[in-house]
């Protein structure tokens, strides 16, 4: 009798080892999107430098497109919800033409990580959001993780100064258009994650929504007359890896917050500012002083603050909705 009882034991014992090791595998592959998503600042940079602002970010989304549809599938467009397609197209791909113009747009390569800072106040901003229209419950911390979020920006386009609002407002002043349109980026990301979580029903339409961002810049593009494109060997280098940041990252990210510990990955994804700014100043050889690295981190204290104000008065009997809302938004948590 006890050898009988001991085989069933160690097969689920196995099996359960074999889902564990599952769950880390999937957990690891989540951690490479966030990597590869921490790149993307310093490869859209590189790639505006050469193939140009627009030229170079069309090349990007046409290429990622190209890598989504093979990795990540493409669904045939009758399958998807209307409102999702309409609104989810509309805000993923304003936001998409934000962040890559604006840092293809910044005046220097300093100014593009700063650019790119600007943009990772959506996390902020999206708990806001879910707090004001889907009716997220949080307690006081989001005060002082809006006010921390905010300040950290300060900090950053102070320069070398630090918190200097003098400097700030000369540094916006400076070029309005990539402060403009990372800020504006930041809001409609925001909004893209407030509002897919409510109507997507369970899809996921990026590779669409790539190829549609894609096609977007390239219609801007020609109507701007087109432009010289140097595809020198170290071009051709940016857009690769670019395309792969973007691309293979959204895929392992699918892959992990679907087979992953989401919580693993939402906690790590709140300090993509400042592996971001790390690996921008790594590829764009630019030194960032130490004001900037205070405000990078302020920015990531101030979006773990306002997440923890969302998971602080959640209840063990949370309805599925909420639950279905909050994967949603774990799902928007990469980039």
């Amino acid at each position: 009798m006890p050898k009988t009882n001991r085989i069933p034991f160690q097969i689920d014992m196995s099996v359960q080892a074999g889902v564990m090791q599952s769950k880390k595998k999937a957990t690891l592959i989540g951690l490479i999107a966030i990597l590869l998503w921490s790149s993307i600042v310093g490869l859209i940079r590189g790639v505006s430098q050469s193939l140009g602002v627009v030229g170079g970010a069309a090349m990007i989304y046409t290429a990622a497109s190209v890598l989504l549809f093979f990795s990540v599938g493409f669904v045939r467009m009758s399958t998807f919800p209307r409102r999702y397609l309409v609104w989810g197209s509309i805000l993923f791909v304003s936001y998409e033409l934000c962040l890559s113009l604006s840092i293809g747009y910044a005046n220097s390569s300093r100014q593009a990580i700063e650019v790119g800072m600007v943009n990772y106040l959506w996390p902020t901003f999206t708990m806001l959001s879910a707090i004001a229209f889907n009716n997220q419950k949080s307690n006081l911390l989001i005060v002082p993780g809006f006010l921390v979020s905010v300040l950290g920006i300060c900090m950053v386009l102070g320069g070398d100064q630090g918190l200097d609002f003098a400097g700030m407002a000369a540094n916006i002043k400076d070029n309005p258009l990539s402060y403009g349109l990372a800020f504006c980026g930041a809001l409609i990301w925001a909004a893209y994650c407030t509002v897919t979580s409510r109507i997507a029903e369970g899809r996921n339409g990026i590779t669409l929504f790539f190829m549609l961002t894609a096609l977007a810049l390239w219609i801007k593009y020609f109507a701007a007359g087109g432009g010289a494109m140097d595809f020198s060997y170290g071009a051709i280098i940016y857009l690769a890896m670019a395309a792969c940041a973007m691309g293979f990252g959204y895929a392992a990210w699918n892959v992990g917050i679907l087979h992953g510990n989401v919580t693993v990955l939402a906690g790590a994804s709140y300090f993509i500012p400042v592996l971001s700014a790390a690996l921008a100043a790594t590829l764009l050889r630019t030194p960032l002083s130490l004001g900037f690295w205070k405000g990078a981190s302020m920015v990531c204290a101030g979006s773990i603050l306002c997440w923890l104000a969302t998971r602080g008065r959640r209840s063990g009997a949370s309805s599925p909705s909420d639950r279905a809302d909050s994967h949603e938004q774990e799902r928007a948590h990469g980039q």
